[in-house]
């Protein structure tokens, strides 16, 4: 956890959760009380800091709070991107001069959101994916987390990557054309030249676009049915690697679409989260 504090008093405390597709904010007074919720776009520390900086910002705002000015507020930060050290110091020196935050990854803030800050998993995938559990110790293990460029397997930035592939293959007749790539056609270009037009700017967010073709496809095409089992088996892979035992809960759109293809071990298992990261995040700063 990374903190800093400016000596200055909080009038109001906020949790963030920041991912590679949108930003949620939550506000609470002195007291506790919720007084709004607001979202703006991607804050992954991936895509920039002063990006991060300005959707954490737009979502403060975007509450609606009266009087409310991001000087006088204690943030709790769950941003994907903060394993990589120079983006975290990045983030940091920008600070915009808030009372005082403390940050944590994205996937941390979920954790204690999930368990009320108690021992459990929380296996998650939406833009991207991770695996982290707090421990009887206090403890914390983490599996995957490592980014869509590489990894991220089973995420909606990794399903979009594999049905550009599929799509790729039907263009070149090294696979049949089915549904799934007729519909990547339909939203990146039927040529060679605009299918590599999109993944030249794709990125994180736009490869996470295509995901919900894969779904689309399932029903009609046994490649994109089959891309959503190897999706379910490596969230299981990285579940089974994290614990065997704890308490398992799932965020992220993803994750609890592929639920029902998860593993009976990891059913047998699962329970529903008490709350989502933004409430982590406002359970970390509300401890300080």
């Amino acid at each position: 956890m990374t903190s800093h504090d400016s000596g200055r008093p909080a009038r109001w405390w906020v949790g963030i959760d920041g991912g590679g597709t949108s930003t949620r904010a939550v506000v609470a007074d002195a007291g506790g009380q919720l007084l709004g919720r607001g979202e703006a776009g991607a804050s992954a520390l991936n895509q920039g800091v002063e990006q991060a900086w300005r959707h954490i910002a737009e979502a403060i705002a975007r509450a609606g709070v009266p009087g409310l000015q991001l000087r006088d507020c204690a943030l709790g930060l769950g941003l994907s991107g903060t394993g990589v050290p120079a983006q975290l110091q990045a983030f940091v020196a920008a600070d915009p001069g808030v009372a005082r935050f403390s940050l944590v990854t994205d996937g941390l803030a979920g954790l204690l959101g999930a368990h009320g800050g108690r021992p459990g998993a929380l296996l998650i995938s939406g833009t991207g994916s991770v695996a982290e559990a707090l421990l009887e110790d206090g403890t914390r293990r983490m599996t995957g987390g490592w980014g869509w460029q590489i990894g991220d397997e089973g995420s909606g930035a990794w399903l979009g990557q594999q049905a550009m592939k599929i799509a790729q293959a039907a263009f070149d007749h090294r696979a049949p054309r089915g549904a799934l790539a007729e519909s990547v056609y339909a939203v990146a270009g039927p040529s060679r030249a605009a299918l590599l037009a999109f993944c030249a700017q794709a990125g994180q967010g736009g490869y996470a676009g295509l995901a919900r073709l894969v779904f689309d496809s399932e029903a009609s095409d046994p490649a994109a049915a089959a891309l959503l089992d190897s999706a379910a088996q490596a969230l299981d892979a990285l579940a089974l690697a994290l614990h065997p035992t704890l308490p398992l809960a799932l965020a992220g759109s993803i994750a609890l679409r592929l639920g029902n293809r998860l593993s009976p071990a990891l059913q047998s298992r699962r329970v529903e989260p008490q709350g989502d990261a933004v409430a982590g995040a406002l359970w970390l700063i509300q401890q300080k």
